[in-house]
């Protein structure tokens, strides 16, 4: 249910008193919300955008391409109010208004930064490429191998009954392979490869013994309660009517309101945790309400912070007491450092003769995906960590050619028969945690309600800039060998948040000298404080993080509820 704007007095009450309060309702925020209110919890989520509902706000879900004002264009006037977008391929008429205002909302960039945000119910869980795949004990174990940073808190044993737990009810479509790096999950079937991609996976793997398989995608490719399978549509960012794939207005908001626990209060920015001195906890929240603002305050017995990584350091560090005169979760020194992403805007493609005969059905949500290779089983490279690709192959359609150059009856039959098989792939290459890539609290730049903003000094840096040459040359390498013709290499550069997987800046540890949080997700210096989203994250990988945001969530809920029936918290 949404809520109506409490009368408070600054003191708490029946009205304005929960066991939980989860910020934010994007991936990590749905699940947090799910978990609680499934365990007895009556729980807040606050989400500082507006109220976006399944099916009915897909306004554009099932236009078709002409019913564009501007047929798929971005207007000037939405370029301005949204420049960043604006710089990738994320602008697009039928999402523009997806996207914050950042007009509103600007921060600022000591070095260039992409960061890419939906202030709306469901957050970026209504955006997100849906990729999913578990990370395995070569990325928990890897800072430690390789003496960078801090030791992740746990391993992969501790999380996998966790990724059992998320992919059952998010519903996760993949192959199982088999593969040390890349675990194996709970799915549903998989989508096909298509004729080049299979002819091109059989060629890598015979030639280097290295696995390029379909994406593990959290898109149904079978019907689970209340969700129908994925249509092919391969529209899922406009909002999926069908609930084809996995959202919070799809799936965990339904559940969570099932139960009954759960109130929503859209257009409520957090503005900071309210930390009682004596209990030496958390008592609730500040909220500035986005439309009125006015403030109010809530209380629980618990806060999971899940605004996003960039956005729940915000919140930690405008948390600041004479305590902690840099925020909550400061005490370590670590609070809004140790930024990462994933690194990509690089890989090749070329032609791939032979299959004029063979053609595709619908269109697919999903691409192959090529597992790590670099720097595991005896490969040595001369940087740390590596690599995956993302990738798929299909064939040119009408728009291969510009019809105002050419003229004619049979010029225009022959674009009516589809075009070349094109087969490309791009790289995601893990970044690891720098101390010195950060983000600041900029209090000399405020925002439409008057909020200091973030500033941002991210960048990659020499190990990130080796792999790159690695990952250029090694697709090249990978696709002429499998029979790809003219093959091209591109490498466009990488501004850190272009990957859109920010990470880290109140990492897990094992000692609150060093990390923000510990083990369960608990910001060390108010245990009864979670972060469950990207903020948390020790080390990168080179996999997309969010089922594992998932698991984490998951499992940091669990044990907040079995340690609020012990009175731990």
């Amino acid at each position: 249910m949404f809520t109506d704007t409490p009368n408070l007095n600054g003191k708490a009450t029946a009205q304005n008193t929960y066991d939980a309060i989860v910020v934010g309702s994007g991936i990590s925020g749905g699940w947090a919300a799910k978990e609680l209110t499934e365990k007895g919890l009556k729980t807040i989520m606050l989400e500082r955008g507006r109220n976006f509902e399944h099916i009915k706000d897909y306004k554009t879900a099932n236009n078709n391409p002409w019913d564009f004002e501007h047929r798929g264009n971005v207007t000037q006037a939405q370029r301005k109010h949204r420049p960043v977008i604006s710089r990738n391929w994320g602008a697009q008429e039928a999402i523009m208004d997806y996207w914050v205002d950042e007009q509103e909302a600007p921060y600022t960039e000591v070095k260039p930064f992409n960061w890419w945000r939906s202030y709306q119910l469901g957050g970026r869980s209504i955006l997100w490429g849906r990729q999913s795949y578990r990370w395995s004990d070569f990325d928990f174990e890897a800072n430690a191998k390789d003496g960078w940073a801090i030791d992740w808190p746990i391993r992969y044993a501790e999380l996998a009954p966790w990724y059992d737990h998320v992919e059952t009810f998010a519903g996760v479509c993949g192959s199982k392979e088999g593969l040390p790096q890349l675990p194996d999950g709970n799915f549903l079937p998989p989508m096909d490869m298509n004729w080049v991609e299979r002819d091109v996976a059989a060629s890598i793997k015979k030639k280097f013994g290295r696995h390029m398989i379909i994406g593990r995608a959290a898109n149904l490719t079978a019907a689970i309660p209340g969700r129908t399978k994925c249509q092919f549509r391969n529209r899922c960012w406009e909002g999926c009517p069908f609930g084809g794939y996995f959202s919070t207005q799809s799936s965990t908001l339904p559940a969570a309101l099932a139960t009954g626990n759960l109130t929503v209060r859209p257009m409520s920015i957090v503005t900071k945790i309210l930390y009682d001195k004596d209990t030496k906890k958390a008592k609730g929240v500040e909220v500035l309400d986005a439309e009125t603002n006015k403030t109010y305050e809530f209380y629980a017995k618990i806060v999971f912070v899940n605004a996003s990584a960039l956005n729940s350091a915000w919140v930690l560090m405008n948390s600041a007491t004479d305590i902690w005169p840099d925020g909550l979760g400061s005490s370590s020194g670590e609070l809004g450092h140790n930024i990462m992403d994933h690194h990509y805007n690089l890989g090749a493609s070329g032609i791939m003769e032979g299959y004029e005969d063979k053609y595709y059905y619908g269109r697919r949500a999903n691409g192959v995906y090529l597992a790590r290779f670099a720097n595991l089983f005896g490969d040595k490279r001369d940087y740390l960590r590596g690599f995956g690709y993302q990738g798929g192959a299909g064939r040119q359609g009408w728009s291969r050619d510009i019809a105002e150059l050419s003229l004619g009856a049979k010029y225009k039959e022959a674009l009516t028969e589809p075009g070349a098989w094109q087969m490309g792939i791009g790289g995601f290459g893990e970044l690891l945690p720098y101390h010195e890539n950060k983000i600041t609290l900029d209090k000399t730049h405020k925002d439409k309600w008057g909020l200091p903003v973030l500033s941002m000094d991210a960048e990659i840096k020499e190990n990130e800039k080796k792999m790159r040459v690695d990952i250029v040359a090694e697709a090249k390498a990978m696709l002429e060998a499998a029979g790809v013709k003219n093959v091209e290499t591109h490498d466009y550069g990488h501004n850190v948040g272009d990957g859109i997987h920010e990470m880290g800046t109140a990492r897990m540890g094992h000692d609150p000298k060093t990390s923000v949080l510990n083990k369960h997700n608990q910001v060390w210096d108010a245990t009864n404080v979670f972060v469950t989203d990207g903020a948390c994250m020790t080390s990168a990988a080179c996999q997309n993080p969010s089922l594992t945001y998932m698991a984490l969530t998951a499992r940091a809920a669990n044990f907040a509820v079995e340690e609020l029936k012990k009175g731990n918290i």
